[in-house]
């Protein structure tokens, strides 16, 4: 099992949307993995909610609320513990 040291830094993107990282490993010619993580952008949420609401008013779905597509109910299954 390889043992990985973890360096974190922040950092932003320019205009174009590049990610510039001025950070100096000193380890030349070396495989590195690099992780991305970002934070939640409300305008994102937003856009979700406004999709999950289109959705949920377009007519094309109208047959879920058919009682005869009620197949399942809080009864069924197995509670799923993640």
């Amino acid at each position: 099992m390889e043992i990985m040291k973890a360096i974190e830094i922040t950092s932003k993107t320019d205009q174009a949307g590049h990610l510039k990282i001025d950070y100096q490993l000193d380890k030349i010619e070396r495989r590195v993995r690099v992780l991305i993580l970002l934070d939640d952008d409300p305008a994102e949420q937003d856009e979700e909610k406004l999709w999950l609401n289109s959705i949920s008013k377009n007519p094309a779905f109208d047959f879920l609320n058919d009682p005869a597509e009620d197949n399942y109910s809080l009864k069924d299954g197995e509670p799923f513990h993640d």
